[in-house]
C-alpha cells in the first residue's frame, strides 16, 4: 500500500507492507527508483534493515555510503543520523524492524536528502 502516513518524510514514492509490525514484526518497505527518506535518528532503539530486492543505499552521517543489495543487513546504532533509499536506476525493497527498544523510543525526522548529495551516488 502507498506509504501515506510517512510520505512527507520521503522524496519520491514508497510503499509499505507491515508484517505483524504491531507485535514487533518487520515492515516491508519498497522504494521506487530515486526514492529516499529524510535524514533521521532513532532514539532508544536500534533499527535493522535487510535488503530484499533491487539496489539501494544506506548512508550514515560521517561514513561512506553503503550499497545495499539482496542479503545486505545493517544494524543502525541508536542515535546515529542516517537515511536509506533506492538507487537512481533501481527499485529497492528492504525489511525493517526495531530491536533493543528502550523506554520512550522514538524516531526524529530531519531534513530531506537534497539532490546535490543524492546525485553524487553511483
Amino acid at each position: 500500500m502507498p506509504n501515506v502516513n510517512y510520505a512527507k518524510y520521503f522524496i519520491g514514492n514508497s510503499y509499505v507492507a507491515p508484517m505483524s509490525a504491531e507485535n514487533g514484526g518487520p515492515t516491508n518497505v519498497t522504494f521506487e527508483p530515486g526514492c529516499r527518506n529524510n535524514w533521521h535518528v532513532h532514539h532508544n532503539q536500534v533499527q535493522v534493515l535487510i535488503a530484499v530486492s533491487g539496489r539501494g543505499w544506506y548512508v550514515e552521517e560521517g561514513k561512506e555510503p553503503l550499497e545495499m543489495t539482496p542479503g545486505t543487513v545493517v544494524a543502525i546504532p541508536e542515535g546515529k543520523k542516517h537515511w536509506h533509499g533506492a538507487a537512481k536506476d533501481s527499485w529497492f525493497q528492504h525489511l525493517t524492524y526495531h530491536t533493543h527498544v528502550g523506554e520512550n523510543a522514538s524516531n526524529e525526522w530531519l531534513e530531506p536528502v537534497v539532490d546535490e548529495v543524492y546525485n553524487k551516488l553511483p
